[in-house]
């Protein structure tokens, strides 16, 4: 068994412990939240034995190994590497952190302490996505990426009235590009690697965080268009282009669920298989797995790919303007 303590109280923890419910060498033994209320109510519901509104104490503590944070982005950092210093092994909601400075922190932290550190993106270790890199090769020369993930936010609506929430403040390292934009990002990262060049708009608002964007990274032979916005929705598929064929990925590029090849011939052919498992109960999967192996990286969601997504994402931020305290 691995004894999991969780950073966070909110419906991301939720949805992540839903999912990974029937993995059995989960374990879960502590929460922390910021206060004693809510932590114990979480408790509560989980029958959690140990709760900490001090995430150091919990972090010196031998009722866990592993920390799973879903804290907001501006804390990732500061807090994973207090647990990684202290021999925990360290799953952290994306983005990473809030900057290229914070991610090689983390890294780092990891590398000399020799405990597991992952960046939980789904999107790359759910099955469909390993359907996506093994078909890859039946597009031919691939010569463009194209990913969308626009939602509109409930929380936009609060800020159209007056109120700036969390996911509009860039105090907490927020805003479309970090919220959702990284969706369309990691995948391209672990499928093609660093482009050699990127350029990016966005929308700013009043706030000083960012509504929506678009980036335009450039390859040797190929480019990619990425498109993110928390101010619209948009039912466009991400695709990738090919001289012998396109595949398309339907929905949101978050969760490829449903994944097909369109040849030049006109012939279709359907790829994707449906998910047996809720779609975070693979990464939790996978960061256990490392641990019981005495792995120290994933294959996939691998550390270089991680700093390669900060990159890109403030290298885009610095272009429109888009700065965040944690800078």
């Amino acid at each position: 068994m691995v004894k999991f303590g969780v950073i966070g109280t909110n419906w991301i923890t939720d949805r992540f412990l839903e999912s990974v419910k029937d993995l059995k060498e989960f374990e879960l033994t502590a929460v922390h939240s910021r206060t004693e209320e809510k932590a114990e109510e979480f408790a509560r519901k989980y029958n959690i034995s140990k709760t900490f509104t001090d995430y150091k104490d919990m972090a010196k503590s031998d009722t866990i190994d592993a920390v799973y944070i879903a804290s907001p982005n501006y804390v990732h950092s500061k807090q994973a590497i207090v647990f990684l210093n202290h021999k925990k092994h360290v799953l952290c909601e994306k983005p990473l952190a809030s900057n290229i400075k914070e991610t090689q922190a983390m890294i780092d932290a990891a590398t000399k302490n020799e405990v597991v550190l992952m960046e939980a993106m789904r999107t790359t270790l759910v099955p469909n996505f390993k359907r996506i890199q093994d078909n890859l090769y039946k597009l031919g020369k691939v010569r463009r990426y194209v990913a969308s993930y626009s939602k509109y936010s409930s929380r936009y609506d609060a800020y159209k009235e007056g109120t700036v929430l969390n996911a509009f403040n860039p105090t907490y390292s927020n805003g479309s590009l970090m919220d959702l934009g990284v969706y369309c990002i990691y995948p391209l990262v672990v499928l093609f690697g660093e482009p050699e060049s990127i350029k990016a708009s966005g929308v700013l608002l009043d706030s000083g965080a960012d509504g929506s964007g678009s980036i335009l990274a450039q390859y040797n032979d190929m480019d990619a268009v990425i498109m993110h916005s928390k101010m619209n929705d948009s039912h466009l598929p991400s695709e990738i282009q090919g001289e012998e064929a396109s595949m398309i990925i339907h929905e949101n590029i978050s969760t490829p669920e449903y994944v097909e090849i369109k040849y030049k011939d006109g012939s279709v052919e359907t790829i994707s298989e449906p998910h047996e498992q809720e779609e975070m109960y693979y990464e939790g999967e996978e960061f256990i797995r490392l641990i019981q192996q005495g792995k120290k990286m994933s294959t996939i969601n691998t550390l270089q790919n991680s700093l390669t997504t900060a990159v890109i994402m403030e290298t885009a931020r610095k272009q429109i303007g888009l700065i965040y305290p944690a800078d």
